[in-house]
């Protein structure tokens, strides 16, 4: 029997490329002010493109405005109403929006089926270079995120980002506090392993992640990692048939959200479903559709997304 390597069918709007951090790595963002956000009636027009396909997570992917700016209100409340009018069309959203407060992700959580935050690194050393001036990506406030999420039953996706200057012990020191999180409120669904790679728009020049070293720190992560939690690696940034394999020995079994565009890795053009099983065809592997939120967390949402998430069990079911 195959073993089930999972991935969600899913669609990326961005309700502002705009950010006040300026991660030197990013090939993402835009300074504030640069960006028209996304209206309403655009996200509409395309998610009713979308009716006909098989995409079921629509993944809210924005950059951050300052929580003391005058427009932080009204940029949570776009990405809210952006949330509804999915769910509305009979999507589920999944929202990765940076660090919130406690008030605005309970907010957000009323109208997610899951969320999500990178935890990238733990070190606070990236402070003083690829954070430098990225003020948000301090490893406290994530750490308080991930709390929060749990604290507030939202089920949830975090990560690490890899080779931009950790160490091995940094990379799993990173893993040990996400492992104990998860231990204590029990809502990490998957942990995404992201390479750094290069892009057209960063000012960081650092080499590319040596993806020959993700094998064995899939391995590393299996053993640190409850086994409730999925292993996460995006398969755009994997490349080869060969990596994509050694990878999911390794204990990789999660392949995100396949989307036509990624927006954080522009460079790098999304692989398709079809594709990827294709890739895996005869092997031990087989490509299987699934939904945003997880079985176990189920009864953690509202009636009125409880009834959206079983409708949509039920056609996920078929795509598999």
């Amino acid at each position: 029997m195959k073993s089930p390597i999972t991935y969600s069918p899913a669609y990326t709007l961005v309700p502002t490329y705009e950010c006040f951090n300026r991660c030197s790595y990013c090939n993402f963002r835009v300074d504030p002010g640069q960006d028209n956000w996304l209206s309403l009636s655009t996200a509409e027009q395309t998610m009713k493109r979308l009716g006909s396909s098989q995409v079921v997570e629509i993944l809210v992917l924005s950059g951050e405005v300052h929580p003391r700016s005058s427009r932080r209100k009204i940029w949570l409340q776009r990405i809210k109403d952006i949330c509804q009018l999915a769910l509305s069309l009979g999507f589920l959203p999944h929202t990765n929006a940076g660090p919130l407060s406690f008030a605005e992700m309970e907010s957000l959580g009323q109208v997610n089926v899951s969320m999500g935050l990178m935890l990238e690194q733990i070190t606070p050393k990236f402070l003083k270079t690829v954070h430098a001036n990225a003020p948000s990506k301090n490893p406290v406030n994530r750490i308080q995120q991930l709390e929060q999420a749990g604290k507030l039953k939202i089920p949830f996706t975090t990560g690490l980002l890899i080779g931009i200057g950790e160490t091995d012990a940094d990379r799993l020191e990173s893993l040990e506090a996400i492992a104990k999180i998860h231990q204590k409120w029990g809502h990490i669904q998957e942990v995404i392993l992201q390479p750094h790679s290069l892009g057209n728009l960063q000012t960081y020049q650092n080499e590319n992640f040596d993806l020959a070293e993700l094998p064995n720190l899939i391995a590393s992560a299996k053993k640190i990692l409850p086994n409730d939690i999925k292993i996460q690696i995006p398969p755009n940034l994997i490349r080869t048939r060969e990596l994509l394999i050694a990878c999911l020995d390794s204990g990789a079994n999660d392949l995100g959200g396949i989307s036509p565009k990624d927006e954080v890795n522009p460079d790098y053009p999304h692989l398709t479903a079809q594709y990827l099983q294709e890739m895996l065809a005869n092997g031990s592997y087989e490509l299987t559709p699934r939904l945003p939120v997880y079985p176990q967390h189920f009864d953690w949402l509202s009636p009125s997304l409880q009834k959206l998430v079983h409708k949509k069990s039920l056609k996920i079911k078929k795509l598999g």
